[in-house]
């Protein structure tokens, strides 16, 4: 079931007022009343759950949306297919205080098109209680120790990517003899009984109640799950993984580029930002929000990676030339 929530910052749609498409639990939405407070314009605020879902309802054009937070590959995609509006930073003037290694990214040369709102990796979190040792491997999730405890993320392109990460390959590659090879792994641990179950936004919330040994999560997720939970342990596992950006992008075809780019400053506000982090749980591009951050915070490593882990984490690229051979891979994994 696809989960849409539509929230109303104002009392009605007004003339002046943006369409906000996000994903599900990725606000403070006291955020966006208090935008409406300050600027008049009011907030339809609409959720997704992944980039894919929010990409095919951009395509069938039927609502118009003014802001979208897509994370860094969709991007690249969303570029190459000329979707996004260029942004005028006039506009936006508090994104002068991005982190300089999120500025001129790859997947949108010069950030001509987007800003970044978010970013974190993707790792393991477990509870102590219920495994036989630390966890540290990409491996340990496909242990017959473990069968049943199990909890995969219900998205093709992370759990296929952590799975070429555990082969030694590329979380990018198109080399069908190693997806291949990924894809049976995948099978034959649904096939041993080692998943319990394949879940998104559930999975915090199951590993606080002690439901699974061990669940692949995003790191937002797994700091809230240890605040709620405090005995869980989050980790980036050796052989690397994912680390991801949100950005803040305007589509095309929004008739209120002015509007929402006076929201996309909003939330690059160094105190908004901060609210913002708080209540969401991921790592910040706002370098005035970690440099006032507690001393504890700062030296949180699921809230701020170190340097070594970032090294050691790719970043997704677009694979749309093969994402039909993707989805048939999905089909095989979940039917197995």
């Amino acid at each position: 079931m696809v989960l849409v929530l539509v929230l109303m910052a104002g009392t009605a749609l007004a003339a002046d007022s943006i369409t906000v498409f996000n994903c599900y639990d990725y606000i403070d939405e006291n955020l966006l009343y208090e935008f409406t407070d300050e600027t008049g314009i009011d907030v339809q605020y609409v959720n997704y759950t992944t980039n894919e879902e929010m990409y095919v309802k951009l395509m069938a054009g039927a609502t118009s949306y003014d802001v979208i937070f897509p994370s860094d590959y969709m991007i690249e995609r969303m570029v190459k297919q000329d979707l996004l509006a260029e942004l005028n930073f006039e506009n936006i003037p508090n994104a002068d205080g991005i982190m300089d290694w999120l500025k001129d990214p790859s997947y949108d040369e010069g950030s001509a098109h987007s800003v970044p709102y978010m970013w974190g990796t993707l790792g393991i979190i477990y509870n102590p209680a219920m495994v036989e040792e630390p966890i540290d491997s990409w491996e340990q999730m496909f242990s017959d120790t473990y069968k049943n405890n199990v909890i995969m993320m219900d998205s093709i392109r992370d759990t296929l990517g952590v799975t070429l990460k555990m082969l030694g390959y590329s979380m990018n590659t198109r080399d069908e003899a190693q997806l291949e090879e990924a894809k049976q792994k995948l099978i034959d641990q649904k096939q041993r009984g080692i998943v319990k179950a394949y879940y998104l936004d559930e999975t915090k919330d199951k590993m606080i109640a002690g439901e699974a040994a061990m669940a692949m999560i995003y790191s937002g997720d797994a700091m809230y799950a240890m605040s709620e939970n405090p005995d869980l342990v989050y980790v980036v596992p050796k052989e690397g993984s994912n680390v991801w950006i949100d950005c803040m992008v305007v589509p095309k075809t929004s008739q209120k580029q002015e509007q929402a780019e006076q929201f996309i400053n909003y939330l690059c506000r160094p105190d908004v930002a901060a609210r913002n982090v708080e209540w969401i749980g991921y790592c910040t591009p706002i370098q005035q929000v970690v440099d006032e951050m507690s001393e504890e915070d700062k030296a949180n490593t699921t809230l701020n990676p170190p340097q070594d882990v970032i090294d050691n984490c790719e970043f997704f690229n677009d694979i749309l030339d093969v994402s039909e051979m993707y989805d048939e891979m999905w089909t095989e994994i979940r039917g197995a």
